[in-house]
């Protein structure tokens, strides 16, 4: 059996899309899966043993093209007995429909009757975790979800990861703290950068290195990090934020002893590649989208005016993220990675 999956626009989403592969590998041992979503996340279905390849999809996210979905769809012809789709938007349910899928599976979004034959409808309450959310579409309506819940795995190559190391000059001879302080969401999802600052002078001063990273967007929140260490100690710390590939992040990550991040895509990178993790949270919250892993604590300061899922904080102040301080974070970092850490 061969399914197309037609993939997610963010990051995070994509790494708890794991879940719904893992499903239909278990219900259909022996079934081919490819994913076709934007090329930015090869990297990332790469690394995921149960997809067979990525497809590109060259559309950017909200344009129409139908020209190139025709294309598109037309080489995906008479090779899948079912697609499923993860956005809920009525242009993703296009290749499908175009390339003729005879089962095309989703959950009822903008208008999509015609487009798809198997269309489901949300019972928020009974799914209220996304991931349940992409892996009940690897069951009949209705079907009871096997538990314990399958979380998302990427496999790390050596090969590529020591080629990542040395491309940046990079020395595991302390152990290191990554530090992801961007959030492409918005701004309310951001811990502010005087606080990663002082998370990762504690941890120099026990002996860590710290790496940043992000996007070219987080670039300048991680010299503003660097800036407020001083020297001496801001040597042992290094901005990756914009200059490594996807796949150079990911590999890079797991050679992390301890991750500190917001709500964001490389929080469920982090997971997804077993580190001790500490997630940030102030105007969203881990109730629709944790990070699934055993060692993750999550901090928040739960204000009556959080969770609010705004971009931007509606009373100007960021206070769910402004004053929860330094402290408990490094607590639970303590609580994940205890003292004393082997240096290699």
């Amino acid at each position: 059996m061969n399914i197309l999956i037609v993939g997610p626009s963010w990051v995070g989403d994509m790494v708890m899309a794991q879940t719904l592969f893992v499903c239909l590998k278990q219900r259909h041992p022996g079934c081919q899966i490819d994913v076709l979503a934007p090329e930015w996340s090869r990297p990332i279905l790469e690394r995921m043993p149960e997809v067979r390849q990525a497809l590109s999809f060259p559309v950017g996210h909200g344009v129409l093209d139908m020209a190139t979905r025709r294309n598109i769809a037309q080489g995906l012809r008479g090779k899948y007995e079912q697609a499923i789709l993860l956005p809920n938007s009525l242009k993703s349910a296009l290749v499908p429909f175009f390339a003729g899928i005879p089962k095309r599976t989703g959950w009822r979004g903008e208008m999509r009757f015609g487009l798809l034959n198997d269309m489901r409808k949300l019972d928020k309450q009974r799914y209220p975790l996304m991931i349940e959310r992409f892996m009940a579409l690897a069951y009949e309506p209705g079907a009871e979800l096997p538990k314990p819940y399958p979380k998302p795995a990427l496999r790390i190559v050596e090969e590529t990861r020591d080629a990542a190391l040395t491309r940046f000059g990079l020395s595991l001879d302390r152990p290191v703290l990554a530090l992801c302080p961007g959030a492409e969401f918005g701004e309310s999802k951001r811990w502010p950068a005087e606080h990663f600052a002082k998370v990762a002078e504690v941890k120099i001063r026990e002996g860590w290195q710290v790496w940043l990273f992000g996007s070219k967007n987080d670039h300048a929140v991680g010299e503003q990090i660097l800036q407020q260490l001083i020297p001496g100690l801001r040597e042992e710390a290094l901005n990756l934020a914009g200059e490594t590939s996807l796949a150079e992040a990911i590999d890079l990550l797991s050679c992390a002893e301890a991750v500190v991040s917001n709500d964001s895509g490389l929080m469920h990178v982090a997971a997804a590649l077993g580190r001790p993790l500490v997630s940030v949270y102030g105007s969203t919250s881990p109730a629709f989208t944790p990070p699934l892993s055993d060692q993750v604590e999550v901090v928040r300061l739960g204000l009556d005016c959080s969770p609010c899922f705004e971009r931007t904080c509606r009373f100007g102040h960021n206070n769910c993220m402004r004053e929860l301080t330094p402290r408990p974070v490094i607590e639970a970092l303590g609580r994940l990675v205890p003292q004393p850490v082997e240096v290699r």
